[in-house]
């Protein structure tokens, strides 16, 4: 008998120790937090688990909405949904509902209107844990008016596109006291597009208006559907430790970055798409990737060198404003800068890292100074070089100076016109030029 009562004990033991077990697995995983980000045309939904979500979903009618079924999880103590931030398009509200059964918490997206929905995962990256993201995105298409539209088209604008970096589920780096880059860059960036489209026969258009993420590949999809002749992206940077600071500017390089910190800012780049979301994945399956691979080659070249001549001046600029960590343009390989037929350049705006350099960046004073300096070496630029066809080529003149071993011929060939017509506007007697010489350019 006692040998029963022992086997009774042990049986009764096994069977709570697996209650537990499955009690615990019930309550696996913590929902923590909601989060909607809203773009223009898409809305982003981020859940906050304390683990990888293991999860299902479907879709119903009449109304619309998304079901999702997070299993062996449970609700955090903190979480309410009544009064998530939400201006979304899409989304009307996020609530709980009664689970199929035990283990599984039922969450529900009511939306406003039929939209296409993407679910995936996201693991552990910088600020935060576990993620399960549900990106919708709307039928219709937010377009971007294209200067053709509104202009004859010898008279069309000058087109800038201003990428503000990171955004939304993204906030960039981190400064001292909790100044998030991504909001930093957006405000330089709506101050330079202000500074352009006060300008006659120019136009800026934003990759992003707010505190949303787009995919760093979109954004110079989105300057190339703006038909942008320029695209600038802004940005705050850090570092390990809080003692360097200072504006830089950085243009495309193939090869690996030239430097510490371009090696961190490529870095920075995969950690964003981390943050951020999943990248678009390019594929070129042309037959004649051959050619097609030397044609943009070709273009990039020709871009990359555009890039930097602005990159250039615009230093300068911020040289007479703040503080500068180099003195000239450095190279990275960024997806943002790489559209091979637009000229690219990514400004650092200064260092959120260091104590000194935050408080400044945070200042409206010294942001207006930055993006005066952004938006001289723009204008700049394109005074020197308005694209064909623009109101800035026909009634602005070109003014050029001479360098080591040019040549009239030379020059003559660089802006299509005649040797002829470069020694009548300038009044020159004979085809000897000095270094320095300033010339005025007639136009084609």
């Amino acid at each position: 008998m006692p040998k029963a009562n022992n086997i009774s004990f042990y049986a009764i033991a096994i069977t709570a120790l697996l209650s537990l077990f499955s009690a615990a697995a019930f309550a696996a995983n913590t929902l923590n937090s909601v989060r909607i980000w809203a773009a223009p045309d898409s809305t982003r939904v981020v859940f906050d688990l304390g683990n990888k979500p293991d999860f299902k979903y479907f879709t119903l009618n009449n109304p619309e909405r998304l079901v999702i079924d997070l299993d062996s999880t449970h609700q955090g103590s903190k979480l309410s949904l009544a009064n998530l931030s939400n201006n979304s398009q899409l989304v009307k509200r996020v609530r709980f509902s009664k689970p199929p059964k035990k283990g599984i918490l039922r969450l529900v997206i009511d939306l406003k209107q039929a939209a296409n929905a993407n679910l995936f995962s996201l693991p552990p990256t910088g600020p935060y844990g576990d993620r399960l993201v549900v990106d919708f995105e709307s039928g219709r298409k937010t377009t971007i008016k294209q200067d053709s539209d509104r202009q004859p088209q010898d008279d069309r604008d000058i087109i800038v596109a201003i990428d503000a970096g990171h955004g939304g589920d993204d906030p960039g780096s981190i400064g001292p006291s909790g100044m998030y880059e991504k909001r930093v860059a957006l405000a330089i960036a709506k101050r330079v597009a202000d500074e352009i489209n006060a300008v006659r026969g120019m136009k800026a258009i934003m990759t992003r208006s707010g505190d949303y993420f787009v995919d760093l590949n979109r954004r110079s999809e989105l300057a190339r559907k703006g038909k942008a002749d320029l695209l600038v992206s802004i940005h705050a940077d850090a570092f390990t430790s809080p003692q360097p600071r200072g504006a830089s500017v950085w243009v495309l390089s193939n090869r690996r970055a030239n430097s510490e910190m371009g090696r961190l800012l490529e870095q920075s780049e995969k950690v964003s798409e981390l943050l951020g979301g999943v990248g678009e994945i390019v594929q070129n399956t042309d037959s004649e990737q051959y050619l097609m691979r030397t044609l943009i080659d070709m273009s990039m070249d020709n871009s990359r060198s555009a890039g930097f001549r602005v990159a250039d001046d615009i230093l300068s600029r911020l040289g007479k404003v703040t503080k500068l960590h180099k003195s000239s343009p450095e190279y990275a390989s960024l997806a943002v800068l790489k559209s091979p037929d637009i000229p690219s350049l990514l400004v650092e705006t200064g260092f959120i890292s260091n104590p000194t350099e935050e408080k400044l960046l945070r200042s409206s004073n010294h942001q207006q100074k930055l993006a005066n300096a952004i938006y001289g070496g723009i204008i700049s630029y394109f005074q020197h070089y308005p694209p064909e066809g623009t109101l800035l080529a026909r009634s602005a003149s070109i003014n050029h100076s001479v360098s080591r071993g040019e040549s009239l011929s030379v020059i003559a060939a660089r802006y299509n016109v005649s040797v002829a017509a470069i020694k009548k506007a300038n009044n020159l007697k004979s085809n000897m030029l000095r270094i320095g010489q300033k010339l005025v350019i007639p136009r084609a």
